[in-house]
């Protein structure tokens, strides 16, 4: 079975990082140009409603990813342990688990999905020039769900014992599928933000198959099992893939609802504001996601150390991952904001909708350049099974620290102050998840210097 020991153990840290890291931040890469491309060919209908419509169904698409990160995030940082303390069969479970899980939860999340469209539709802020456009959207993601949740959890469990490469690869299958399809829905059959969404699915789909495909093909030298008789949830299983993977799923869901808020008071400054944000938060995943992609490469590097009691290790690999998030944050938050009206231009060409998307876009880069360091503590935390320091830092960013700053911005200083409520929050968040993980490190290094001991003498 391949455990990649070399890589997780003895390889020096920043070309372990780097070989983590950089087919991650590929995929993350990825995954922002095809939902730039989504809205860019969504632009090219010259209907700004559509846009819109795709902002505003945008957080529902994120509260299904949710559930992907309970298992994927979860189940990831599990294996890498179970490898670190050299518990191959447990690793093999856990995996199982995970599988079972996602398609489970998956079905049952599409039949309340389908019960409660009308509902979602009116709470998400659809106007009347929206609301047909964002039904057929989120019909068809329905169509997709069981499809969404299982593919967009399996690249962490991939990466799990270091195959982040083939984790790349499985994710770029679904987004070149994607991307193709794009124009030929949207724009040559004419379905629209429709057209999107099912491109969306079945790229999806064609990144399940390659993951399955991989797996059939590594039987027998890959901890990673999805045989029914593997499937375990007791003996701690269910919880630590639960209370790990919860805080990443709750953190994707408080910032699915937070924005559902935060566009119906957008929403109150009218449609081209509404579309203006889905803009300029599509053109901004680049800065985003690509230190996200940092931080989610090296999360089975911390969860391996963890597990393997090596916290120097862990600390040096989260110090060069901090680093390289901050260069990538500042470097591209700087073009970005040199060239905000060119990169909005390129996916609406109404002034109105333009001219708020400058706007919004700048004012969301004043946070951007330190993002990484935010994703880099959280993601330690959770390879530290640290789940409810973890689960503090995200329900701190996306409602208790977020809605309180919407509310007060939004009444005092209206547009520019709504636009400023994700900043303030950004930037109370990372003092707080600094603070969390200074205290979980060397708490837990504490125990580990006195088991270490305690061993040594008896």
């Amino acid at each position: 079975m391949n455990v990649n020991k070399d890589l997780f153990e003895n390889m020096p840290v920043h070309r372990s990082v780097m070989k983590m890291a950089l087919p991650t931040v590929l995929s993350m890469l990825a995954v922002v140009v095809y939902n730039m491309t989504d809205t860019f060919f969504v632009g090219q209908t010259g209907d700004p409603f559509q846009v819109a419509a795709v902002s505003l169904c945008n957080p529902v698409f994120m509260f299904v990813m949710a559930f992907s990160s309970i298992f994927g995030v979860g189940g990831s940082s599990a294996i890498s342990r179970a490898l670190g303390a050299g518990d191959l069969r447990r690793g093999s479970q856990i995996s199982a688990f995970c599988f079972y899980c996602c398609l489970a939860l998956g079905a049952v999340v599409t039949i309340v999905f389908w019960l409660c469209m009308p509902t979602i539709l009116k709470l998400i802020g659809s106007s009347e020039n929206t609301y047909g456009f964002a039904k057929q959207y989120l019909t068809w993601t329905c169509v997709f769900i069981i499809v969404l949740v299982f593919s967009n959890s399996m690249p962490n469990i991939i990466r799990s014992e270091g195959a982040a490469m083939h984790a790349t690869l499985g994710m770029m299958t679904g987004i070149v599928t994607n991307i193709i399809l794009d124009p030929i829905f949207i724009t040559t059959l004419k379905l629209g933000c429709a057209g999107a969404s099912i491109a969306t699915g079945i790229g999806n789909l064609f990144t399940c198959m390659y993951f399955l495909i991989y797996l059939n093909v590594k039987k027998g030298k890959t901890v990673l099992s999805f045989r029914p008789s593997d499937f375990k949830a007791g003996d701690g299983i269910a919880k630590e893939v639960i209370t790990v993977g919860l805080p990443s799923g709750c953190n994707n869901m408080l910032q699915s609802s937070a924005f559902i808020l935060f566009n119906n008071f957008l929403a109150s400054y009218g449609d081209m504001a509404v579309a203006a944000m889905g803009v300029s938060m599509r053109a901004c995943s680049l800065v985003i996601m690509t230190q996200g992609g940092v931080a989610i490469g090296t999360q089975p590097l911390i969860s391996y150390c963890y597990g393997a009691r090596k916290m120097d290790r862990l600390k040096s690999i989260l110090r060069f991952a901090m680093a390289c998030t901050l260069t990538i944050g500042i470097v591209l938050s700087g073009l970005y904001f040199i060239f905000s009206r060119q990169i909005i231009q390129l996916f609406v060409d109404d002034e109105e909708v333009i001219r708020y998307g400058v706007t919004i876009l700048r004012v969301t880069l004043i946070s951007t350049p330190i993002l990484g360091v935010l994703f880099c503590c959280m993601n330690a935390l959770q390879g530290m099974k640290r789940a409810v320091l973890s689960f503090i830092v995200s329900i701190s960013r996306q409602g208790l620290l977020f809605l309180p700053s919407v509310l007060i911005l939004n009444a005092v200083f209206g547009f520019y102050g709504l636009i400023s409520a994700t900043v303030v929050a950004d930037y109370l968040s990372i003092i707080l998840a600094g603070l969390m993980f200074i205290y979980a490190y060397r708490k837990e290094k504490r125990k580990f210097e006195a088991e270490a001991e305690l061993a040594a003498r008896s």
